[in-house]
């Protein structure tokens, strides 16, 4: 193999996430209490003490917690958490679950055109996502306010109305297809093919 040639990307896929945490037993709490991860296993690493949670029985962890985060700066170097659900009936009951939770703050339901999201900081600050895809793609970024207590179908009827409305509108299938052929040129641009 010639050595000064570059392998092709390979393909990845988001796993896992792992947070260091002042309070460890705070956020065990929350991520399993309020969030419904389980614990799949515990232990001690580098003096850390570290918690895995999943809920995908062939994950051994989504979320890794670990011991051992200063409370120095108030600043996070994570932007964001996002987890994927089915429905928007899933993102407002996880409104439900978490909107009273002690230490949660800084909530907000958002229509993003291609999802619908809700946002929130956990007890230690970490930015949090719920989405759900919606079946159709609008320019991005677009962030709507969306008030989680209304009835589903009531949100569906006028983000569908919002989003025929808005610039770049298609069907998620179509961009979908779309995106597809720009990895694929990309990938091929990468490996010295065609450019893109």
């Amino acid at each position: 193999m010639d050595d000064t040639v570059k392998p092709a990307p390979v393909k990845l896929s988001f796993s896992h996430v792992g947070l260091h945490c002042v309070d460890l037993p705070r956020m065990v709490d929350f991520y399993t209490r309020v969030l419904g991860f389980t614990e799949s296993d515990r232990g001690v690493v580098r003096g850390l003490d570290i918690v895995f949670t999943t809920w995908d029985p062939l994950d051994h962890h989504q979320v890794a917690l670990v011991s051992g985060r200063p409370d120095l700066s108030g600043f996070n170097h994570v932007n964001q958490l996002s987890f994927r659900v089915p429905r928007l009936e899933d993102v407002q009951s996880v409104w439900r679950r978490v909107k009273d939770e002690p230490g949660v703050h800084d909530m907000r339901g958002t229509n993003h055109g291609n999802a619908f999201a809700f946002y929130f900081r956990d007890p230690e600050g970490n930015r949090v996502e719920v989405f759900c895809d919606t079946p159709w793609y609008i320019s991005q970024p677009c962030i709507e306010l969306l008030d989680l207590s209304r009835p589903a179908a009531d949100v569906m009827a006028e983000a569908e109305a919002f989003c025929r409305a808005a610039p770049g509108f298609k069907p998620i299938e179509e961009y979908h297809a779309d995106v597809a052929r720009k990895i694929a040129a990309h990938g091929r641009a990468l490996a010295g093919g065609e450019t893109e």
